[in-house]
């Protein structure tokens, strides 16, 4: 999985490998070989790595777009939980990966937000009181 997200990753950034192998410091032939899986980088490698392409070293690592709606690494920082069904109720179950990452607990209050154009948001009740204090 690695090569092939980072050889997704670099062209969707638009880099050359001679230009990203310069900004993570090996030659332009190491970086080829790690994207044809022919030889792996270390951990810090794969850190320099992550943080030039601003992806997470988990997902440059192990994402899966055919797990993710073939949807491509996300930048850090933002996720695809995969598809939920709506329940006859108008119920979605949050898929627990973001359950755990947003440390949504059973009881918590959460603000459904809308937008016609973006689409809908949904915000733990903790989160709209921190931003509007921070407004005041």
């Amino acid at each position: 999985m690695l090569a092939k997200n980072l050889l997704e990753l670099r062209k969707l950034h638009k880099l050359s490998q001679e230009e990203l192998a310069d900004r993570i410091g090996v030659s332009r032939q190491t970086l080829s070989k790690y994207e044809t899986g022919e030889s792996l980088p270390d951990i810090e490698r794969c850190k320099a790595i992550a943080d030039v392409l601003g992806v997470s070293i988990d997902d440059l690592v192990n994402y899966s777009p055919e797990n993710n709606m073939g949807m491509g690494v996300p930048p850090r920082g933002k996720h695809i939980f995969g598809m939920v069904k709506v329940g006859d109720k108008g119920q979605i179950v949050i898929p627990s990966k973001a359950r755990k990452i947003f440390h949504i607990k059973p009881g918590d209050n959460l603000i459904l937000l809308g937008d016609e154009e973006a689409g809908i948001a949904i915000i733990k009740e903790e989160g709209i009181l921190e931003m509007l204090h921070k407004n005041e």
